[in-house]
């Protein structure tokens, strides 16, 4: 797992589920059920290989090793090991620590950025040990520990450690919670340039509760995430554009971010960029790639594009009709909580051994026997 996939991108679940209950479901034009209209559920995820500065750590949970003797003090971190090995020679643009912990070499990751944290008062090296310590790799995991480091490395500017020490005050990993100053240290992260800083920080926007409701700003802050490549600010942008939540709805802008989250595997915006597609809102219409992008996010599982998609292949409309497959992918979406009365009446005539094959490979996919 690279350095970049472990940053936490929600600061609460408090957070990200106040946004998400404000992002309106787009619906295909072959008349989907009332029940549709809720949020698919977020996927994991993913994120490009990382500069070799980008690494930050927030996990929610709580935890702290018994092992004390090798956590620096906080009044002088650096030095508190008796005799240091040499360093590696330096090699220009190239991070022989970032490097092992990306092949998972978290042992070699750990010595040679103590070293160059001791030496050479390196704050990348320090954001890794941070890094290292939050996660339990190459070391036992140590919340304290891991706040010292990330501290030492924010207060020499480092903004991958501003967001990590961010996130863990937010949620009182290895130090007491105060959202004040974890607002403090995004925004000081956002403003030297970390989209994930400023993504987490327009969420506080939205939420309203460390600032005043703030839905410009919000945008703001989305859209220098956004345009960094960070495909939740993407999608949440994409939804602020077609909701007209800060000015008039914008179907273009809200369809051309949607593409750009899809295009980053971003669940979410995949099944809504389809719908976009499928109905040409924003976007000249394309059901076939529609179709293709539904497909996508059914086997990713999504149950709103399993359930768009049975749809799909028993009206015909975009896709050849298949009532084998069509019921197939409407009871995988059953079975992940998407109801829809109207697909089971049109279901109803189909013949038992129709039924009993659908039914058999709906199992397939859900047990591969």
């Amino acid at each position: 797992m690279t350095a970049a996939a472990m940053i936490r991108r929600v600061l609460t679940a408090a957070a990200a589920c106040a946004f998400a209950v404000s992002m309106a479901q787009a619906q295909l034009s072959i008349t989907p059920p009332a029940q549709q209209k809720g949020e698919p559920k977020k996927s994991a995820p993913k994120h490009a290989a990382p500069k070799k500065e980008s690494t930050a750590s927030a996990k929610s949970a709580s935890s702290k090793s018994s092992d004390k003797s090798a956590a620096p003090p906080a009044s002088a971190p650096l030095g508190y090991t008796d005799t240091p090995a040499p360093l590696p020679p330096d090699v220009p643009n190239v991070d022989l620590a970032y490097g092992a912990f990306q092949r998972g070499d978290y042992g070699t990751a750990f010595r040679i950025a103590t070293q160059r944290a001791e030496q050479k008062s390196d704050p990348k090296a320090m954001t890794l040990l941070g890094e290292l310590y939050a996660n339990g790799e190459g070391v036992n995991r140590d919340d304290q520990k891991a706040v010292i480091w990330y501290k030492n490395a924010a207060d020499r500017g480092d903004r991958e450690a501003m967001l990590a020490l961010a996130m863990m005050t937010m949620a009182g990993r290895g130090t007491p919670a105060d959202h004040d100053t974890a607002a403090k240290l995004l925004a000081f992260s956002a403003k030297l340039g970390n989209p994930y800083a400023a993504y987490n920080l327009a969420l506080l926007y939205i939420q309203g509760e460390v600032f005043p409701q703030d839905l410009k700003r919000a945008a703001e802050l989305l859209q220098q995430a956004a345009e960094a490549g960070v495909p939740e600010a993407q999608y949440a942008l994409a939804t602020f554009y077609k909701d007209g939540r800060i000015g008039d709805k914008n179907p273009t802008e809200a369809a051309r971010w949607l593409k750009a989250a899809s295009q980053a595997d971003y669940l979410d915006a995949e099944v809504e960029y389809a719908i976009a597609l499928f109905n040409g809102t924003g976007v000249e219409k394309d059901q076939t790639a529609a179709v293709a992008l539904l497909q996508k996010a059914a086997r990713q599982g999504s149950p709103i594009a399993q359930n768009r998609l049975a749809r799909v292949l028993a009206t015909g409309v975009g896709a050849p009709k298949d009532m084998v497959e069509a019921l197939k992918w409407h009871l995988i979406s059953k079975q992940n909580g998407a109801s829809d009365p109207e697909l089971d009446a049109m279901f109803a005539p189909m013949s038992e051994e129709s039924r009993a094959k659908a039914q058999a490979e709906m199992v397939h996919w859900f047990t591969g026997r």
